[in-house]
């Protein structure tokens, strides 16, 4: 594996999938294993490692090619963590070193404040996975130190209480990732310790059932990103054993089958972020299509908790 820590930013044209994903404005400053979430117009990375940090950078969809703005840094320096959210504001759950039930707000009309500590997670928990729609937030997976297939929802019209849990995970898992639409949320990839390509679907509208097992993606790995829009949701990157350019499109609309290859990334990475204008049931806007994962392919470093 190459040694470098990477502040690398690709992005994925939805509309032209097949071509190598495009690398744009960098993040702040090189890190890995940091989280990400974003509305319509702006994606925010927050945490990561190398060392621990707290610090939140904001993309601009309308202009990707500066360097991303650092904003409001988050509670806890931590990585391992996973985040969504909506229109007005940003989740970011869980950790390690820890391991963490924190739940950071990020509140997207006034980014630039320490963020409020919301929730908390009903468990603490590293290494779980995020999506959701524009009512509520759903954290899966994760461990402490054994495997979970825990999902908790955040309520975001009520998001002060203990998140409640709902229907889990097919299997218990750690390091897998997660999209989806307004109407569904799709928890892929991971180990049990094995790796696994098994990908979970959680029907919002059902959301107490255990979810459930789709279509899987193209081989099975873990460390590694996922974003969307309403179609279709990529999942990029990641460990299997050795460092992944692939990217999996899983389309919402038949989701039986295996997830087709697109991309690639620009280059083999893992231990990922990504966050796009168009998923977890984001009004639609005229933005083509952004996808940013941050993978640096690297080998862990002592910090990193043993897997």
């Amino acid at each position: 594996y190459a040694s470098s820590i990477l502040s690398t930013v690709d992005r994925v044209d939805y509309s032209s999938d097949t071509d190598v994903a495009s690398p744009k404005g960098p993040l702040s400053s090189t890190r890995y294993n940091s989280a990400a979430t974003g509305n319509t117009s702006y994606g925010y990375f927050g945490g990561g490692g190398a060392p621990y940090v707290t610090t939140v950078d904001r993309i601009d969809y309308s202009s990707d090619t500066s360097t991303a703005s650092p904003k409001g840094p988050l509670s806890v320096a931590r990585i391992h963590l996973a985040a969504t959210g909506n229109t007005s504001y940003g989740y970011f759950a869980g950790g390690y070193p820890g391991p963490k039930t924190t739940v950071d707000r990020i509140d997207y009309s006034s980014d630039t404040g320490t963020t409020p500590t919301k929730g908390p997670l009903s468990q603490s928990r590293y290494g779980l996975a995020a999506t959701g729609n524009t009512s509520y937030g759903y954290f899966g997976g994760g461990q402490d130190p054994g495997f979970f297939s825990t999902v908790d929802r955040i309520d975001y019209s009520n998001d002060t209480g203990t998140t409640p849990t709902k229907g889990p995970l097919s299997l218990a898992r750690r390091r897998l990732a997660a999209t989806g639409n307004a109407s569904y949320g799709y928890f892929g990839g991971g180990s049990t310790p094995s790796l696994v390509s098994t990908v979970d679907r959680i029907d919002y509208s059902s959301d107490t059932s255990t979810a459930a097992a789709k279509g899987s993606l193209s081989v099975a790995r873990h460390n590694f990103s996922a974003t969307g829009n309403t179609s279709y949701g990529y999942f990029g990157g990641g460990t299997s054993p050795s460092n992944k350019s692939t990217i999996d499109r899983i389309d919402f609309s038949n989701d039986t089958s295996t997830a087709a290859v697109k991309g690639p990334l620009s280059s083999a990475k893992y231990l990922a972020a990504a966050a796009s204008a168009q998923a977890n049931g984001l009004p639609s806007t005229s933005t083509a299509a952004i996808a940013a994962p941050v993978q640096p392919p690297f080998p862990y470093p002592q910090q990193l908790p043993a897997p």
